[in-house]
């Protein structure tokens, strides 16, 4: 994992573009959420890369905050039947959870790699 001599990338802007956290080229992603194993521009080995649940509680925390937001105030300015609510809300669910879980699971592993986090080793 060193860093060579490509130019520092921000952890963020390559996280959320989904592209390679050391030369920002190569793509993180083969797949909707699955890791690629190496990047196709720099040759960077995403073996280190395990972000575990840490994007999946975000996005239920953040997401559930704006959906659990517009059913407060749909339920409080318009009172619609329930079937209503059903309709509107659980599409909404799909789409922020499924739209942020991408960009948060890379925005994770490009910080991961920018700060060198591992697994804790114990020296001899």
């Amino acid at each position: 994992m060193a860093h060579d001599d490509h130019a520092p990338q921000s952890p963020v802007a390559t996280g959320l573009s989904g592209r390679c956290p050391r030369c920002g080229q190569g793509r993180l992603f083969s797949g909707f959420l699955k890791v690629a194993p190496r990047c196709s521009a720099c040759g960077l080995d995403y073996s280190f890369a395990d972000s575990a649940d840490g994007p999946a509680v975000f996005v239920m925390l953040l997401g559930g905050f704006i959906v659990c937001g517009f059913a407060l105030w749909l339920e409080l300015t318009y009172e619609p039947p329930f079937w209503l609510h059903l309709v509107l809300s659980l599409p909404l669910a799909l789409v922020v959870c499924l739209g942020m879980l991408r960009p948060l699971k890379g925005v994770l592993i490009a910080l991961q790699y920018h700060h060198k986090a591992a697994e804790g080793r114990l020296e001899k």
